[in-house]
């Protein structure tokens, strides 16, 4: 176990200027228990402030060159690099993630910097060019230029308190907008630390990044309902997305909400391979993962075996240390995560599912008491009825749910029942089959003989129905961060 280090003390950071606050939110040490961390909790006026910080250097930073910008952007990957243990600790700490994970984490943030300043490049650069081509408009010529919409706010979860992070600032910055970042209250330290890295970067003006860490109930109508910001980008729960949608207004919205991946696994699939990928799928972070395989839908004939298989696999997914590079599992972010993972596994068992492995709280020896709540068990069920809520609500925690299906069209119908439609995977050797039911499952993204995976960002991802609005990835949240203007000669 690492050396518990000295509890943190972070403030807001707005138009240049670190801020204290009279009040603070607690940060749990998911690690070793107790308070890892004390952040300032931004009150309403430190929110205004960080609103007309941001909508005042708007003007400054539409004069700012791509170059400039790209710059900024590659010093803060730099910074990133520079601070990387100190990184890993803190998510390690204030996020509960195993210390091999947390590190990975690190350098996908530093990369994410680096690829939005080369993305920013290839965009700018390319601009485009049109012609009329309708009677009347011969001999039009347009310039379609890219601009920054403005000042964008940032919302973000506590599962990857830094890649996401990142994935939404990076391509803010890059694009030429001035950021208000509001992190998740549970995981505030990353967040606080690139701010300091962003804060040391030479040209970048007072005003253009500012950090307003505090609890929504205070300030997350007064960010997201003001006319001064315009776009927002979140990453979170769908409840909270579908809040912030009705508070903001005439914005540019860019979020990715809730999930429920379902596997679809036919009869001719690879059953060792698709037991590996469900695994993963489901217990990787605890199954705190948007694009976590929620509920496994496997052809009937099938069903009993992939169960084996998968089980077979769990004994790889054990709690431990988490500063231990073996450890794989580490405890949810709260106790009321917990419970929620809990009533959702009670309900598939008292509606006939079968429990074939784990369902209790039990933490590994040596964990701190106050921390025994947070840990569930991975979890396999089977058989599990298709009315059961965690076939159709996201849990967030380390369970997979096999359920089965006799035909292709009720495995979609299964598949598509959520009102959550994030990610999916499609297992089998059929090629033509993989490709009419990825274009048939209703999913942002499909993933062919592999668990949902989104990676750096090189795609395009986002939800359909409950599960967002628009989609990310280091260019696609460029264009979204950015507006067209056609200059017509």
């Amino acid at each position: 176990m690492a050396t518990r280090i000295a509890q943190r003390r972070e403030q807001s950071y707005v138009a240049g200027e670190w801020l204290e606050s009279e009040n603070t939110i607690s940060v749990s040490d998911l690690a070793d228990g107790g308070t890892f961390a004390q952040v300032a909790a931004a009150d309403r006026a430190v929110a205004e402030a960080a609103l007309e910080a941001a909508h005042e250097i708007k003007p400054e930073l539409r004069e700012t060159t791509v170059v400039e910008r790209a710059q900024w952007c590659e010093e803060i990957a730099a910074g990133i690099r520079e601070r990387e243990e100190e990184l890993t600790e803190v998510i390690v700490r204030e996020a509960g993630k195993p210390i091999s994970s947390a590190r990975g984490e690190v350098e996908q943030a530093a990369t994410r910097f680096d690829r939005a300043a080369e993305e920013a490049r290839n965009i700018v650069s390319k601009g485009e060019y049109r012609e009329g081509s309708t009677e009347g408009h011969e001999g039009w010529q347009a310039i379609v230029k890219h601009e920054p919409i403005g000042s964008v706010l940032c919302i973000t979860p506590y599962n990857y308190p830094l890649a996401t992070t990142a994935l939404q600032v990076a391509p803010a910055l890059a694009a030429g907008n001035s950021v208000v970042l509001k992190p998740a209250s549970k995981t505030p330290i990353s967040a606080a630390i690139l701010a300091a890295v962003i804060a040391d970067v030479d040209g970048i003006p007072d005003g253009a990044f500012n950090f307003v860490p505090g609890e929504a109930s205070e300030i997350g109508d007064v960010l997201a309902g003001d006319d001064r910001i315009n776009a927002i980008a979140m990453t979170g729960s769908s409840s909270a997305g579908n809040h912030i949608a009705r508070e903001s207004g005439m914005v540019n919205l860019h979020m990715e909400l809730g999930g429920n991946a379902p596997a679809i696994v036919f009869e001719d699939a690879d059953l060792a391979d698709v037991a590996g990928s469900c695994a993963k799928g489901s217990f990787k972070y605890a199954g705190q993962r948007c694009s976590a395989i929620s509920r496994v839908i496997a052809h009937e004939s099938i069903h009993d075996d992939l169960a084996d298989l998968i089980e077979g696999q769990m004994d790889a997914w054990q709690a431990g240390d988490l500063f231990d590079e073996d450890t794989a599992f580490g405890p949810l972010i709260s106790e009321e995560q917990a419970d929620w993972v809990e009533t959702l596994v009670d309900d598939a068992v008292e509606k006939g599912a079968d429990l074939i492995r784990g369902g209790s709280r039990r933490a590994p020896e040596g964990v701190p008491e106050e921390l025994g709540e947070q840990f569930f068990e991975p979890t396999l069920l089977a058989n599990v009825p298709h009315d059961a809520r965690i076939v159709d609500e996201e849990q967030f925690g380390p369970v997979a749910a096999i359920t089965t299906f006799e035909d292709e069209d009720e495995a979609l119908e299964i598949a598509n029942g959520s009102d959550l439609a994030l990610d999916a995977s499609v297992f089998t050797s059929d090629h033509s089959r993989a490709m009419s039911v990825a274009d048939r499952v209703d999913a942002g993204a499909v993933r062919i003989n592999g668990p949902p995976s989104h990676g750096l960002g090189d795609i395009p991802f986002g939800g359909n129905k409950d599960s967002g609005i628009g989609r990310e990835g280091l260019d696609a949240s460029i264009h979204e961060m950015m507006r067209k203007k056609s200059i017509v000669l």
